[in-house]
């Protein structure tokens, strides 16, 4: 794996982490998704929370704080069960981490998400999950702003991102966007890694 430079408190916003992909492989698995028409934003489970892949299940009971992700079990979706690769990805992270929640977000050609923020979505916010990001489909008018600042995502590549702060994306391609968004618990050894320790 390559190493990566630890981080000064300008660029804790944005770190890549040492880890890249086979896109190839990848965009091959997503090809029937891309079959799917849909109207500026889709979110595709690939984990989920389990009341909501197996519907047999109890709904889990109300939690004081959500922002973990312990307030239920997590399962991989009938979607994912038919993308070995993609799945293989998602289970490298098994040896640093727990993985809950995993999507393929799609964003439309020509389409924008507006500037938000995610407030449990940060390294520093103390019980909340960490989100990683891999880029599987982009095209070169695609642009992640994250404190008004481009962060320069490439395919294949995988991304701690503060999410806590300002963010937005614009796709001003013909083509649509979509990214691998990958939530896990900030452990000890996940924390080493983004911080290049």
């Amino acid at each position: 794996m390559p190493t990566i430079a630890k981080p000064n408190e300008t660029t804790l916003d944005r770190i890549k982490l040492p880890f890249t992909f086979d896109v190839a492989k990848m965009q091959e698995e997503i090809k029937p998704l891309q079959q799917n028409q849909f109207v500026y934003y889709n979110a595709v489970q690939l984990r989920a929370p389990a009341h909501m892949v197996d519907t047999s299940l109890p709904f889990p009971p109300p939690a004081n704080d959500y922002a973990d992700g312990s307030w239920t079990d997590w399962l991989d979706t009938p979607t994912l069960k038919t993308m070995p690769y993609i799945a293989s990805v998602i289970d490298s992270f098994r040896d640093y981490t727990t993985v809950n929640l995993v999507r393929l977000l799609r964003l439309a050609p020509m389409s924008e998400v507006k500037e938000h923020t995610d407030p449990t979505l940060g390294l520093e916010i103390e019980r909340s999950m960490i989100r990683l990001t891999i880029p599987i489909v982009s095209n070169d008018q695609v642009t992640f702003y994250l404190n008004d600042k481009p962060v320069p995502l490439q395919t294949g590549e995988c991304w701690y991102l503060r999410l806590t702060d300002p963010h937005r994306v614009l796709n001003h391609g013909q083509t649509e966007r979509i990214n691998m968004t990958i939530d896990v618990l900030p452990t000890d050894k996940m924390k080493a890694i983004i911080l290049g320790r």
